[in-house]
């Protein structure tokens, strides 16, 4: 007996996957938006029958007792929080990306997933998918030698969203609840549905949206358990002027020491990066690993290339769809072992905080003009990504001249306490 809270966007297909399963029953959902409501309620009933019950308010639906199990997908903000509450109600949770809104509270969802020994999934999906699941296992056997460097990208088309005066929240939605830890503030109806995720109160940008897939992969790929030693983010909301807060252009790097993860999001429009040795490979959204005997390339969440030095391709990998994820997490509750998911509240703790470290080093930057020469501190695959950034904003129309970035800090990260050090303003 399952609920989904929020029931819109990613929510909507959590519905479709449980649906698809002839061993649960959608019991009950929670949103406070009853414009999305019926809809949803319409269609669960269609499929299986019976008609949920609708809790404005998701402290009602902890309540209930007979629910076994909650899937989140609400915004950025109440990720958490609603999955520590579910795990102090006695229910496992399925918590969708990312899983926090920052390092603190990731931190205290793996405390509570301990404490209480209930399954969480974090819906990180790909971990569940047989294409990665191969491809990570070929690349850990060490068929391609040890893994330099890891990419990932996130070059998604985002348009400006316009600035619009605050308002009146839309008739019925409970705005108060929708805001839930984040400050008081006016309505306004570009921080609402799906733009919250460019605001810093509900949102990560788009490395903490697209972006954690990657970085989970990426750290996956790296088989890495722990923070890196230090992290440092650049860019800016470029090419245009709305009322978002979050950066449209940025790279992040992120130092284990023997290895890097480096991470790219464009917004603009622009060409998919340019893999492997011949360069014949090419992703808007996916990775790379660049190892010391080939490359692997996962431009998709379906499919995998690993490639010798010569760009000659060695194997292929392929198959596996998202309801496998929730389909493991249901498996892991019936078997009564939380250890059996593929994404664990660990696993998405250490991928959702890559993105908040990124994006503290960012916040705490400095602005810098964009004809800078270097933008990293001592990384030469960091300064030729923002070679690489800058060109790309020239073919926008980006003036280099007139026009700064932001420098981020670059930040020490001590692993073993999960905090940063020296930085008192970054660690705040």
């Amino acid at each position: 007996r399952v609920a989904v809270i929020g029931v819109k966007g990613r929510g909507d297909a959590h519905i479709s996957y449980f649906l698809k399963m002839q061993d649960v029953e959608i019991v009950a959902i929670a949103d406070v938006d009853p414009n999305v409501v019926e809809g949803a309620l319409a269609k669960i009933e269609k499929a299986s029958g019976r008609r949920p019950v609708h809790h404005t308010d998701v402290r009602k639906l902890m309540e209930d007792k007979s629910i076994d199990a909650v899937s989140i997908a609400t915004t950025n903000q109440t990720h958490s929080l609603f999955g520590i509450w579910a795990l102090q109600a006695g229910k496992h949770a399925y918590i969708e990306k990312p899983m926090s809104h920052n390092v603190f509270e990731g931190q205290k969802v793996v405390e509570a997933q301990k404490k209480y020994g209930k399954v969480v999934q974090h819906g990180t999906q790909s971990r569940s998918m047989k294409v990665m699941r191969d491809a990570m296992a070929f690349l850990h056997s060490g068929a391609l030698g040890k893994v330099k460097l890891a990419r990932g990208f996130c070059y998604k088309q985002r348009k400006s969203i316009g600035s619009f005066a605050d308002g009146e929240a839309p008739k019925g939605v409970d705005y108060n609840l929708w805001l839930g830890p984040a400050p008081v503030r006016p309505f306004n109806k570009n921080r609402f549905h799906y733009n919250w995720h460019w605001y810093w109160d509900y949102g990560n940008g788009d490395i903490g949206n697209q972006g954690v897939h990657e970085l989970d992969k990426a750290r996956w790929g790296i088989n890495k358990q722990e923070m890196p030693s230090s992290v440092q983010s650049i860019g800016g909301r470029l090419g245009y002027k709305d009322d978002a807060e979050t950066p449209n252009t940025q790279i992040g790097i992120a130092d284990y020491g023997d290895v890097q993860i480096i991470f790219e999001v464009r917004g603009l429009d622009t060409d998919p990066f340019k893999a492997g040795a011949d360069k014949a490979a090419s992703l808007k959204v996916g990775n790379t690993f660049e190892c010391t005997e080939g490359t692997l390339v996962a431009p998709t969440y379906s499919s995998a290339i690993a490639y010798n030095p010569k760009g000659e391709v060695v194997q292929k990998f392929g198959g596996g769809d998202d309801s496998m994820h929730v389909r493991n997490f249901l498996d892991a509750i019936k078997a009564n072992k939380p250890e059996m998911v593929n994404a664990t509240a660990l696993d998405g703790h250490l991928s959702s905080s890559l993105c908040h470290l990124m994006n503290i080093s960012f916040r705490v930057g400095t602005p810098k003009p964009l004809a800078t020469e270097k933008a990293f501190e001592k990384s030469e695959t960091g300064d030729d990504a923002f070679s690489r950034m800058k060109s790309h904003l020239k073919e926008n129309g980006v003036d280099l001249g007139t026009t700064n970035y932001v420098q981020g800090r670059k930040l020490k990260i001590d692993p073993k306490v999960e905090a940063i050090v020296d930085d008192p303003e970054a660690a705040k």
